[in-house]
């Protein structure tokens, strides 16, 4: 295990340090993972809804058994069958104590999705925030990109230059990057399958 942790760690560091020199890839890594926990946030919100009406549901349900235990209470005493009066004063209280319970449970779960559905309004802020930052450095690169690329020395020399993988070569820097860019992309795109 020692091999493969080693591994896992030294990827981790060199992923890292490309994410680090690469601060849209970085904003991008950020941007998605968001866009994961909105998501995540959206089901556990329409889970707590889902769980709100049922006890919603539960809580009317013992509310209506409470009435009709109240009146069957009534029903006995007027017949004078206190044995009976007793009995369904015992089955209301048992009622009441768990409708208090489902009132309880209930707020809870109210309570839960307040705070889950202010959690998904900063998470959505947080990730307009970050695409516009990335808009803002994707529009950087590309001016400068378009500034480099008419300023790529050697262009009206070309007799005189050697291009073959001359690593000062400007133009060969600006594909090397744009193929990595275009690596990493389609590695993301896998990883997400």
């Amino acid at each position: 295990m020692g091999l493969f942790e080693d591994f896992s760690k030294f990827l981790e560091t060199r992923l890292e340090e490309f994410l680090q020199a690469n601060p849209h890839l970085e904003l991008q890594a950020l941007e998605e993972q968001l866009r994961e926990q909105e998501e995540d946030t959206l089901r556990l919100i329409a889970d707590l809804k889902a769980k709100q009406k049922q006890l919603e549901d539960k809580i009317l349900e013992t509310a209506q058994d409470i009435q009709r235990w109240h009146i069957r209470i009534d029903k006995a005493d007027k017949a004078g069958r206190q044995d009976l009066a007793t009995a369904a004063r015992d089955r209301e209280a048992v009622l009441l104590r768990q409708g208090n319970q489902l009132w309880g449970q209930m707020q809870g779960v109210k309570d839960r999705l307040a705070k889950a559905q202010e959690l998904q309004k900063q998470i959505q802020t947080r990730r307009q925030e970050v695409h516009a930052k990335a808009a803002e450095i994707n529009a950087q690169r590309a001016q400068a990109a378009a500034s480099q690329s008419w300023n790529i020395p050697g262009w009206d020399e070309t007799a005189n230059y050697r291009f073959q993988n001359n690593p000062a070569d400007p133009l060969e820097q600006v594909f090397q990057k744009w193929e990595t860019d275009e690596e990493l992309e389609q590695l993301k795109r896998n990883m997400g399958k």
